[in-house]
């Protein structure tokens, strides 16, 4: 939706993941809401890999979905390739994934916006921010003038300063194509903000009439598609397979003999790389030993002549990229219709911005996405949709809200770079998260869409499916704790329990390992009346009811640090004790409570004791 007028509730600069989740957030909790984009046309864009989802990434898709975000829908309408990763491992470490037909998630993504009351989408330029007493109060826009606000997110990606390599060539450009953004750097240095470089990159695209289909290994997708959303009721959309090759000796030699032709080895770019997702060059130089690299050949589309493959970002020179890629099995004839390239921006330290995304050097001003320092769609909408919240909060009059570690993978992404800073582009894992067992995939909407609906971010469709879910669940849970067997019982009944004489409920019974729904349907036939996500969701929940119980201690733990905060104006070098280092790295993070402050490196007990009395002793026991 498009309309001409001067002041907003809130602003988000940028059309990206960040950017679109950040803008329907804001709108769905009232906020009337400009979304500045340099294209309006370009909304929804996947820039990088035309995939949604994965280890850790999946889950932070289902999380934004469970508060009602944009991503997990539009990737429903435009999966060309569902599957669940790590299926044959435990529930708290799978990841969904989808490959996305790039025209279809574009498509779903501007349908989703124009759809959405109270968001405004205008095609202009943000050349610098309005603020006053440390507060945002509008935005400048090249060609429509000044524009007043109560709240601002900044969703620039790798449009600040960017700087795209091929070899040698380098070319001013936030993408392959589109203009870069340089007025918001002189912003962030007039407001004192600490800047850093990094580098991210992409691979060559293929014809894919070139690719010989027929020598490859091919990857299908799952039978049953798993949706993102719980708002999907099908995936309708058709599944395509994916196929299989390997860098050879021979591409590995193609790439060492012209490493000083490579941007990144050459010296042309200062930016930092993701180590998790390295260019090709990045695997040749680290793991020389290996023999071979999978690469993953992934079709754009169902119509699209242009093949991603995933495994071979670079900024060799295009000729070496028609060498090496043509090295490999069924590439031998491949014709690259773009070139793969690195490209470098500019990033804020996340250590300046609060757990609510916002600067603590300029109230009202909140960043979301690769400005930020992270990686991926998916960590950047995630981001998006809690700044969205927090801009709307702030327009609004009220106090920012932020997730916990316990809580969500959001939550534990937003605290990593809070407290602990970037020193590589931020990429999630399940590893990440300490409470990654009651923080699960499939269990985000009984985590979060309580919070959301509390927070006002939750429309009325959702609001009245979660309600409708969260019915079924207690059901079948008063069902389960109310039916009951003995040991004995359970035996002749063939479930595999030991024969101590406990009387067992159904949900104590659903908890041991090799005993599922489907073995108590026969006991209790009433079972069989729930729909199949949720009996999943209850296998899965009694399954680790044993460990939750174990873990809640912890978490208890954690929430009392979370409530003990810790001055925004506490004078760190007056605190007695505390070495030089620590009090620097107290000033440079500058933690909000004494949880966060226990997660940054190097600090000890003694270090926390010392700061915990300082403020009791300085600002009464109830500031802490």
């Amino acid at each position: 939706m498009k309309q001409d007028r001067s002041n907003f509730d809130v602003i988000v600069v940028g059309g990206g993941h960040a950017g679109v989740e950040a803008a329907a957030a804001a709108a769905r909790m009232g906020a009337v809401t400009a979304l500045v984009t340099l294209s309006a046309d370009n909304l929804g864009v996947m820039s990088c890999n035309p995939a949604i989802g994965g280890l850790g990434k999946g889950q932070l898709v289902r999380e934004i979905d469970a508060l009602d975000g944009v991503m997990g829908r539009a990737a429903d309408m435009a999966g060309i390739q569902f599957r669940l990763l790590n299926r044959s491992k435990g529930p708290a470490v799978r990841g969904p994934r989808t490959q996305a037909d790039r025209k279809l998630y574009a498509r779903a993504v501007k349908e989703l916006v124009a759809a959405q009351e109270n968001l405004h989408v205008l095609a202009d330029e943000v050349v610098d921010l309005d603020v006053s007493a440390r507060h945002v109060r509008g935005a400048h826009l090249k060609d429509l003038g000044y524009i007043s606000c109560g709240a601002v997110v900044l969703t620039t990606g790798t449009f600040l300063r960017g700087l795209i390599h091929i070899g040698a060539d380098t070319t001013v450009a936030g993408r392959m194509g589109e203009q870069a953004t340089s007025g918001l750097a002189l912003t962030f240095r007039r407001l004192g903000i600490r800047l850093g470089r990094l580098k991210t990159g992409t691979p060559p695209r293929i014809a894919r009439a070139s690719i010989d289909w027929t020598a490859l290994e091919k990857q299908a997708a799952d039978e049953n598609p798993i949706p993102f959303s719980t708002m999907t009721k099908s995936i309708t959309t058709p599944q395509i397979e994916c196929a299989i090759t390997r860098t050879t000796g021979s591409s590995h030699q193609i790439i060492r003999d012209n490493l000083h032709r490579s941007a990144m080895y050459s010296g042309a770019i200062e930016g930092v790389g993701p180590r998790y997702c390295p260019s090709i060059e990045d695997k040749i130089v680290r793991f020389g030993d290996r023999d071979g690299h999978q690469i993953f050949l992934e079709p754009e589309g169902l119509d699209s002549e242009l093949v991603y493959p995933n495994g071979v970002s670079t900024s060799l020179p295009l000729d070496v990229q028609v060498a090496f890629i043509r090295s490999m099995t069924g590439l031998e004839r491949a014709e690259i219709m773009q070139p793969g390239y690195a490209i470098e921006y500019d990033h804020v330290d996340p250590r300046d911005l609060s757990a609510a995304l916002e600067l603590h050097a300029c109230l009202g001003l909140f960043l979301a996405g690769q400005i930020n320092g992270t990686t991926g769609y998916e960590e950047a909408g995630a981001q998006g949709i809690l700044a969205g919240i927090n801009a709307a909060m702030r327009s609004g009059g009220g106090t920012p809200v932020n997730l916990s570690r316990s809580d969500a993978y959001i939550g534990v992404m937003v605290d990593d770079l809070t407290t602990r800073g970037v020193t590589e582009p931020y990429r999630m894992f399940t590893s990440r998260a300490e409470y990654r067992l009651s923080i699960r995939a499939d269990n985000a909407d009984e985590r979060l869409t309580p919070i959301g609906v509390k927070w006002g971010v939750i429309g009325s469709g959702r609001e009245a499916m979660f309600a409708q879910r969260s019915d079924e669940l207690n059901s079948i849970r008063a069902l389960l704790t109310a039916s009951a067997l003995s040991s004995s019982a359970a035996i002749r009944a063939g479930l595999p329990v030991n024969a101590d004489g406990k009387v067992r409920s159904g949900y104590e019974l659903l908890g041991h390992s090799g005993i599922s729904l489907a073995d108590l349907d026969c006991i209790w036939p009433g079972l069989r009346n729930f729909a199949v996500p949720t009996r999943d969701l209850i296998e899965i929940e009694a399954g680790y009811a044993v460990y939750l119980e174990r873990q809640s201690e912890d978490i208890d733990r954690l929430r009392k640090q979370e409530r003990l905060t810790i001055p925004r104006d506490l004078d760190i070098g007056a605190i007695a004790g505390l070495s030089n280092e620590t009090k620097s790295k107290l000033e440079k993070t500058r933690p909000e409570t004494i949880a966060q402050a226990a997660r940054i490196e190097g600090m000890t007990p003694a270090a926390l004791s010392l700061l915990l009395a300082h403020i009791q002793r300085t600002r009464g026991s109830e500031a802490a």
